[in-house]
């Protein structure tokens, strides 16, 4: 059972209750020869786990940011198309996507309430546009946007992935499993409703069901590098340092820049004894992302 600590805000006080995964079994560990000691580096590891449960990744939005989007003839394209469809609600909202695709908020929150206004039942608009609030640094008016959008939608898989994603991240793991869980009741094919359920199973210390929960957004999508680095990070906790390696050196060859799965594989290599590979990967990582203390802790920690 999911236990979380008591006193947090809550928008639902509902009694809690657990779900188990519908026809699932519970997952195993791969088994490895290469396990390591793992309470030398638990304080390292509970730094690991608390960076990967309150950090907003890639997987996790609906709009990836791609500057490229807002330059030359996209946009111009958009809004040519635009002009010549002042009413159409589904342009703005097309228009809006590219915006935010861009890192151009500003603009993407225009057309989206723009589309809005023309259709007071766009879904879709108000999905996107909670996005937004929440890359912006406005949770509330995100779930706002995300629950009107499932009150004209309640089949809308996207909204409830969306909206547990703020409710995750803003310390509401109840309201958060809620919707994660409803989406998958739903059916969905989308690996973020997996990822972001094994991150709150993470956070609670079941690593052999956030493994299963990585394992399945893997299958939906084998791209993305943060369900490898996630799954490597529950390894590790297992004390399997074998299979923590791999999971993080795949994420790697997706994203050679991801920080963290530097992390993973300098605790890996750590655990294995391999001090001196162990201390290149944390340099890489700090070189990649200076705020990360446990980089820095690995640095000092291998020389």
């Amino acid at each position: 059972m999911i236990s979380f600590p008591p006193g947090k805000a809550m928008l639902n006080t509902a009694p809690w209750t657990r779900v188990r995964r519908i026809g699932a079994h519970q997952a195993r560990p791969r088994r490895s020869a290469a396990h390591g000691r793992l309470l030398p580096l638990a304080p390292a590891l509970a730094m690991l786990l608390f960076t990967a449960a309150c950090t907003t990744t890639s997987i996790d939005n609906a709009i990836d940011i791609d500057p490229a989007q807002g330059q030359g003839t996209n946009i111009a394209s958009l809004s040519a198309v635009v002009e010549r469809n002042p009413n159409s609600a589904e342009a703005y909202n097309v228009r809006g996507t590219a915006y935010g695709r861009a890192g151009r908020y500003r603009e993407a929150l225009n057309d989206f309430s723009r589309a809005i206004e023309l259709n007071r039942r766009f879904y879709q608009a108000y999905a996107n546009r909670a996005l937004v609030h929440r890359q912006t640094g406005d949770p509330s008016a995100a779930i706002n946007d995300y629950s009107t959008a499932l009150k004209i939608n309640p089949q809308y898989d996207i909204a409830y992935i969306g909206r547990g994603n703020v409710y995750r991240v803003t310390g509401n793991p109840r309201q958060a499993l809620r919707d994660y869980e409803r989406a998958i009741q739903l059916g969905t094919t989308n690996p973020r409703a997996y990822h972001s359920r094994g991150l709150l199973y993470q956070q609670d210390g079941q690593h052999n069901q956030a493994i299963e929960d990585f394992t399945t957004a893997i299958s939906l999508d084998s791209d993305a590098p943060e369900p490898y680095n996630s799954r490597g990070v529950s390894y590790l906790a297992l004390n399997d340092a074998g299979n923590a390696l791999e999971d993080a050196n795949k994420a790697l060859r997706i994203r050679e820049n991801y920080a963290e799965a530097w992390v993973t594989q300098g605790l890996a290599l750590e655990m294995q004894g391999e001090r001196a590979k162990a201390n290149k990967a944390f340099r890489r990582a700090y070189q990649l992302d200076n705020t990360l203390t446990v980089a820095q802790d690995g640095v000092n920690r291998t020389r």
